[in-house]
């Protein structure tokens, strides 16, 4: 072990080496040496515990290897042929074009984020968000944060720190990622008081649980799950009802946050936000990069006062949305407002695509893939915690391996292409929907299938 150690060469010699200089042109001194010294580590650890000591040129070699690596800046793009529009994995919704420049224009140079150009003082970065939001929702005021999450922890530590927040037991859930609600309600400083069981729970449970520490009753709609059978929930009017009885305040958090009425699209039935409000929430709670289709942000809407105490509340600083995602999220509401949203935002043309449109490019997706990829019958599904076992009818274009190991070879490849290509295997076939992928990208996924199926297999296509 001791000779091995010895045998490591130091960093002087590494760089002094003419295939690491060649890496110093695109990277500083600094930023080479500092590679080489990490590996160096590594090696040591390794070579102590007993492994073999890598050769010189090995080492020379895996420091070059992790310098290009710096180089590819990611998150990459990557085409979703996997038929899950809402991929959490793949960064949920694509953005509208007009969102896109929208971020490129606040991007590109100083914006009037916080400065009132009538006055020339400061102001709040929430007027860019708020008219629209309360146009599209029919709320009093509005306001956006970084995520879903972070809105529900602002409202509960600003309005409920030290006092009661009464949930149904059924809708204590985990928003994934191991991110369960309790810990966050916990974490705002509230006191979280469960009732009913897992599949009923009545108003009566609600009722009886209210005491003078209560401060909001909460309900949650369970957009990542499904409960069937022998089930009850209190419907969300009764529990407003209830909680101003009672002078407490009515919370929903609605997950998605939908807009657009789904059963209009052969899905199921999904909460929308102007419903919320229509039912005298005080305040309510939805993504901004989900069914809404637009950036990553949390919005929450309601009473004015409400929205008032949480826009001065120090944690909303800590929250706060930054300039590129609250201008692509205005653009995404306006789309809304021009009543533009299944021909604009990516997430509902890919929705509200007929059946007829998407089996003519799979058949045209297989026939430019000769003998190798036939369509079939499939389901595409929302994904992103939205409309669970709701499913949308699709063609899919089907690539079959002998094998099992072979379909996983097929699929890995696809995805060492650029862009990568994801896709999903059942049994022996790769699978391809044609539902998530843009028209605009058929041409680059066909390249991508070519180079694959003429290693794979063979045959020039």
């Amino acid at each position: 072990m001791e000779s091995n150690l010895r045998r490591l060469p130091s960093v002087d010699k590494l760089i002094s080496d003419a295939r690491i200089k060649e890496s110093e042109k695109a990277y500083s001194h600094s930023t080479i040496v500092n590679l080489a010294r990490q590996y160096l580590n590594e090696v040591r650890l390794s070579v102590s515990s007993g492994n073999p000591c890598p050769s010189f040129d090995q080492i020379i070699e895996t420091i070059r290897a992790r310098a290009q690596t710096l180089q590819q800046v990611g998150p990459s793009p990557v085409l979703n042929a996997t038929g899950v529009i809402l991929h959490t994995n793949l960064g949920r919704a694509p953005l509208s074009q007009e969102a896109i420049a929208a971020m490129h224009l606040a991007a590109t140079g100083y914006a009037n984020l916080e400065l009132e150009l009538d006055s020339g003082k400061r102001g709040s970065r929430q007027v860019h968000i708020q008219s629209l939001l309360c146009q599209a929702t029919g709320a009093e005021a509005a306001m956006a944060v970084n995520n879903n999450a972070s809105g529900v922890l602002l409202a509960l530590t600003a309005l409920a720190k030290g006092k009661e927040v009464i949930i149904s037991r059924g809708e204590a859930v985990e928003i994934g990622g191991g991110f369960r609600l309790p810990n966050i309600i916990r974490q705002s400083g509230a006191k979280l008081v469960e009732v009913g069981t897992t599949n009923r729970t009545y108003l009566s449970d609600y009722e009886q649980a209210i005491s003078p520490k209560t401060a909001a009753l909460l309900k949650v709609h369970s957009s990542n799950f499904e409960m069937l059978g022998f089930t009850h929930a209190v419907p969300l009017v009764e529990l407003v009802q209830l909680s101003h009885q009672c002078g407490l305040l009515a919370l929903h958090d609605l997950g998605s946050g939908c807009l657009l009425d789904t059963t209009e699209f052969g899905l199921a039935y999904e909460p929308m936000v102007q419903e919320d409000i229509a039912a005298g929430v005080d305040l309510a709670f939805f993504s901004g990069d989900k069914l809404l289709g637009g950036p990553q942000a949390g919005i929450i809407i309601g009473k004015k006062e409400l929205i008032e105490k949480l826009k001065r509340h120090s944690l909303a600083r800590a929250i706060r949305i930054d300039k590129i995602r609250l201008a692509g999220l205005a653009a995404t509401i306006l789309h809304y407002l021009k009543d533009e949203a299944t021909s604009k935002i990516p997430v509902w043309k890919m929705i509200a695509t007929p059946l007829e449109t998407i089996e003519k490019r799979a058949e045209s997706w297989a026939r430019s893939l000769n003998d190798l990829a036939t369509a079939i019958d499939g389901e595409s599904t929302v994904g992103g915690g939205s409309l669970p076992e709701s499913t949308l009818p699709t063609k899919l274009v089907a690539i079959k391996g002998k094998t099992g190991s072979e379909a996983e070879k097929i699929a890995r490849n696809l995805r060492s292409q650029q862009p990568p290509v994801i896709g999903r295997i059942d049994k022996n076939a790769v699978l391809l929907d044609p539902r998530t992928i843009l028209p605009e990208n058929d041409a680059i996924l066909l390249q991508a299938l070519s180079n694959v199926l003429l290693t794979d297999r063979g045959q020039k296509l």
